[in-house]
């Protein structure tokens, strides 16, 4: 196993790990305030400190990380169950009018990037967890739908895909059976790809005030709640923060991880 796939795992299991735990126990309660107590420093009471209204941190981040974790995951969900069939249908009608139509409906998603999104649907619908996944969501539709068009193109031409097609078999079977298969590896590195840049947009979106409503806790808003207080308390802004980075950098190391593991080629390049 390469190192950073290993490391990657780890440091993708711990946040997992810290996110499932907190629906049983977290050291404080995450509503408890206790203004007495407010912008501590870590100590043996509280790990990483506490905020300005007194709450343990560590407990705020164990069920931010729930939050963050489900909002990618389900927006990941609706890229890959929208794009994967759609890129498939335009690789399976290439140059005709399918094709052209969901081309162009990609580049116009691209467009307009993730945030831009999310205000246009929270100005309809309100903010909200659920608008945010929304608007994540359509943005990784046309990723999916662009990486799966791609490699399915190249796999048309193969000569298990010609004899498929002399034995009679049609575009959607042969999809199904021949060409969805083929591009599973790349489809699920993509997803940790993008499960990692959702917990980037999610917490983004929350930083503007357009994620997870309080009293929910999330990421982006302890880190534009701290934003006032980091030359105070620098460790209310430093310890989400961390959890960001940490989180996002497991996920890319596992993304790379998983190519290197499941690309025939790069595995024939090892020493």
């Amino acid at each position: 196993m390469r190192r950073s796939l290993a490391l990657g795992a780890a440091l993708t299991a711990l946040v997992l790990a810290g996110g499932l735990l907190s629906f049983v126990w977290t050291p404080h309660a995450v509503d408890g305030m206790a203004i007495a107590d407010r912008l501590k420093p870590p100590s043996a009471a509280h790990w990483l400190g506490t905020d300005h209204f007194g709450r343990d941190i560590l407990s705020m981040i164990m069920v931010g990380a729930r939050t963050s974790i489900a909002v990618a995951l389900v927006a990941v969900g609706i890229g890959m169950g929208l794009g994967v069939p759609l890129g498939l249908a335009a690789a399976a009608h290439k140059g005709g009018w399918l094709d052209e139509v969901i081309s162009r409906g990609n580049d116009l998603i691209f467009a307009f990037p993730s945030l831009v999104i999310a205000i246009l649907i929270t100005a309809v619908f309100g903010a909200g967890a659920v608008n945010a996944i929304v608007a994540i969501g359509i943005f990784n539709v046309p990723v999916f739908a662009r990486l799966t068009r791609g490699a399915a193109l190249s796999l048309w031409e193969r000569e298990f895909v010609l004899a498929a097609r002399v034995a009679g078999k049609g575009r959607l079977r042969i999809s199904a059976e021949h060409i969805l298969p083929n591009v599973a590896n790349l489809l699920i590195v993509q997803g940790t790809i993008q499960f990692s840049l959702g917990i980037l947009a999610e917490a983004g979106l929350s930083y503007v005030g357009l994620g997870a409503q309080p009293p929910v806790p999330s990421w982006g808003r302890m880190l534009a709640d701290a934003q006032t207080m980091v030359a105070l308390a620098p460790h209310v802004a430093l310890m989400p923060g961390l959890a960001i980075v940490l989180t996002v950098l497991g996920l890319n190391l596992l993304g790379d991880g998983l190519r290197d593991a499941l690309d025939p080629r790069l595995r024939r390049r090892r020493p």
